[in-house]
């Protein structure tokens, strides 16, 4: 066994990744967020994959088996693992003590040359092996991860598992050759906040991007007045402020009609529908494959995203601003979500609500219905977006960084 591990190393000179994500890759957000990156990095590098995979996706057999072939099909070598949610903390312990051996045996096995981790939790299953496989340490933080938890309201800030978890963040943004932030607004926040450490390695700021060769313009017009949403609910996702907006523009625009695309809580939707007078009748909620995902933005005129308001907004690149504006729709936001104010302000693609007052969301919606009598205003966001989120450049970001690291440890 080692002689052919020595010989595949002698005949595949590329250098070794090893990613791990804790979120699953049979999820949207794993397909479009880290294998849509990771298969247009294999022609150069040979890569590994650890994901954490749920029970109920692992068992969608087609899908598993999908998947497994397209990554065989460019190289990616899948090791997942399933993920376990009760009982609490013990089963995350379990997980994160797994997956660091497996990581620790892939990395010195594959002489992997970077390791590349999705979250703070990641980079903490990933350190050991950084140690012994001495290889160079990538901790992409997509947020704030531990005042997400407060704001998710799992954690009591100040409390012992908050102090604990902030010295785990601290102590990955610190051995960090590279740290990737998904805004400027948090580069800035990581160089000057005490409560990250001030870490020393370089941050460079990839933005969460889309495939905008899928998420492309309507050919016709939308039909009706449609206002959309793609995505979660709950946590810092407020959809009953998307539903107050939704009612705003309904007593302007009585033909609008609501979409909404998330493949869980809808019962939960409608309950919220109902208790703003919202008939049946005015809105749709159904799920969809990330396949199917752009067909559906482009049947909206205006769509939303709203979250509460926050310290870890300032780390968030909401996925679905690149999604809308690809499709040549334009937003409407909160504000102090990461860059998007400067991005649908600054390039006139969309409005930015700062208060759910009436008279706020009254403004909100004069604006944007002013700004989708502008025949330019479809154009404008699609060249928002392959000028900000276009995948293309995020793979080229990605690129440089392992071509940079690899060749630190050659």
């Amino acid at each position: 066994m080692v002689w052919h591990a020595r010989m595949r190393f002698m005949s595949d000179p590329r250098p070794g990744v090893l990613y791990m994500s804790y979120d699953g890759m049979l999820e949207p957000l794993g397909q479009g967020q880290v294998i849509a990156y990771l298969e247009r990095l294999a022609d150069e590098f040979r890569i590994h994959l650890i994901s954490f995979e749920k029970p109920v996706d692992l068992a969608r057999g087609p899908s598993l088996r999908a998947l497994e072939a397209r990554l065989a099909a460019v190289g990616i070598v899948w090791h997942r693992r399933r993920y376990h949610k009760r009982p609490r903390f013990v089963s995350t312990i379990w997980d994160m003590a797994c997956a660091t051996l497996v990581a620790v045996a892939i990395a010195r096995r594959e002489r992997i040359a970077v390791l590349h981790a999705r979250s703070v939790l990641s980079a903490a299953m990933l350190y050991p092996a950084r140690l012994l496989a001495r290889a160079r340490f990538i901790v992409d933080i997509r947020g704030f991860w531990v005042d997400e938890r407060v704001d998710g309201h799992q954690i009591k800030a100040g409390g012992v598992i908050y102090r604990l978890l902030k010295h785990m963040e601290n102590a990955m943004l610190g051995a960090a050759d590279r740290i990737v932030a998904l805004t400027e607004a948090s580069a800035r926040v990581l160089r000057d906040d005490p409560r990250f450490g001030r870490p020393a390695a370089p941050i460079a700021v990839i933005p969460t991007c889309a495939d905008l060769n899928a998420f492309t313009p309507a050919v016709q017009p939308p039909h009706g007045f449609v206002v959309g949403y793609v995505g979660q609910i709950g946590g810092w996702y407020r959809f009953d402020r998307m539903v107050e907006l939704f009612a705003e523009f309904r007593r302007v625009r009585p033909d609008a009609t609501m979409l909404v695309i998330n493949r869980k809580n809808h019962d939960e939707m409608h309950r919220i529908f109902a208790s703003y007078g919202i008939p049946p009748d005015a809105y749709a909620v159904r799920g969809a494959e990330l396949a199917e995902v752009p067909a559906e933005v482009r049947r909206m005129t205006v769509a939303l995203s709203i979250n509460a308001v926050n310290f870890a907004n300032a780390a968030r690149a909401p996925t679905k601003l690149a999604e809308y504006l690809g499709c040549g729709v334009p937003c409407i936001s909160s504000e102090g979500v990461g860059d998007v104010e400067a991005i649908l302000e600054g390039e006139r693609v969309g409005v930015v609500i700062r208060d759910f007052s009436e008279k706020g969301k009254h403004a909100a919606v004069a604006q944007m219905l002013a700004l989708l009598d502008d025949p330019g205003l479809p154009d404008r966001c699609v060249a928002a977006a392959r000028r900000r989120f276009a995948l293309i450049d995020g793979v080229a970001s990605y690129r440089r960084l392992y071509h940079e690291l690899s060749g630190e440890v050659a």
